[in-house]
């Protein structure tokens, strides 16, 4: 199941635990990545809290936390070639695994056709 934000984060969500990344979307915005910082393994983070960090060669930006729970894991292929973000952001583009504290609570995000419908 894929579930979206409105600050352009996408969530493939199995179980208890959503595997988080930056939308297409996000990624074309931003433009070239050059940097990645992930959050730690164990970190636990509030819906809404700030969890990574991109920077391009255009700005830099936050990835925010689209759900409370605990960081479980990191993808350590983006922060060593933040270029897979751009070329494959819903694939091999994923930023980390975070353990839902609610899995419940990611019905409130958007479905895709709502995503889309708000991107225009």
């Amino acid at each position: 199941m894929l579930k979206f934000t409105e600050d352009h984060e996408w969530l493939k969500i199995e179980g208890d635990v959503a595997t988080v990344g930056i939308t297409e979307h996000a990624a074309e915005q931003l433009g070239d990545l050059v940097f990645v910082e992930l959050p730690e393994v164990g970190a636990k983070l509030d819906k809404g809290g700030e969890a990574s960090t991109v920077e391009s060669v255009k700005a830099a930006s936050d990835v925010y936390c689209p759900l409370a729970g605990e960081i479980t894991e990191v993808n350590q292929a983006i922060a060593d070639d933040p270029s897979l973000v751009n070329s494959d952001p819903t694939g091999a583009g994923w930023f980390f695994k975070l353990k839902l504290d609610d899995a419940g609570s990611a019905d409130e995000l958007m479905d895709e056709a709502a995503y889309k419908s708000m991107i225009g």
